[in-house]
């Protein structure tokens, strides 16, 4: 993986990805108070932004999030990627194949996939993915083209099938981060629940904090399971 033989990590739980309709405020403030929040990996994913446009705000982003030590991923736009020098891309099921895109970007970038089933999770891992979001976990109106949610089920199989980070993504709120996390999910896909928020800094410290929280909870179960076996 490209993770393993690169400075690039993948060194976040938590993984926001853009839609300035969803956000109260401009986008780059938007993602500005959420970095402040400590959120520390964003896709930029404006799918109706012209290309002009596209390429202006993630070069604003790009700048916002090394302020901040933060990940800029440009969602399957790998000319915007190359052109800003983010840290990667996010591909979907209808982008440049993974395989076809590492060998534009060699071992500079990180590249994440889109994925809604089994299948799609291992075929993304065995081309090369250094990372996967999976869902919609549950209803969402962002991403109901994509059927009905797969739930959280599905995600021990898949972490038994790969071996690389998968992100649960659709309908993921504060409420529900703790179930999420307890399923066995390296970290959590967010829009709305952080960039709708009236204070979007405190919504991402309150997630991140829960996130946490259910991280140490689950370490403990495993070291007391340990002790006992």
């Amino acid at each position: 993986m490209l993770s393993a033989e690169t400075s690039l990590a993948i060194d976040f739980k938590l993984y926001l990805i853009t839609d300035r309709h969803a956000a109260k405020i401009p986008l780059p403030q938007a993602v500005r108070a959420a970095l402040e929040g400590g959120v520390r990996a964003v896709q930029l994913r404006e799918k109706d932004l012209p290309i002009r446009e596209l390429l202006k705000l993630a070069g604003e982003l790009r700048r916002i999030t090394k302020e901040y030590g933060a990940r800029l991923f440009i969602n399957d736009r790998v000319d915007v990627a190359v052109a800003v020098d983010a840290d990667g891309v996010h591909l979907g099921g209808e982008s440049i194949p993974v395989d076809a895109v590492r060998r534009i970007v060699g071992d500079k970038m990180l590249i994440g996939v889109s994925t809604h089933s089994l299948s799609e999770a291992v075929e993304a891992a065995q081309r090369g993915a250094d990372f996967i979001t999976f869902g919609p976990a549950f209803e969402t109106p962002s991403k109901k083209k994509y059927g009905p949610p797969v739930g959280l089920g599905p995600i021990a199989e898949i972490k038994k099938a790969i071996r690389i980070p998968v992100f649960a993504l659709g309908g993921i709120t504060v409420s529900n981060v703790s179930a999420v996390i307890d399923a066995g999910v390296d970290g959590i896909g967010l829009i709305s629940a952080i960039l709708a928020a009236d204070d979007i800094t405190a919504a991402a410290k309150n997630i991140l904090a829960t996130i946490d929280r259910s991280g140490q909870a689950i370490r403990r179960e495993q070291r007391d399971g340990a002790a006992v076996g």
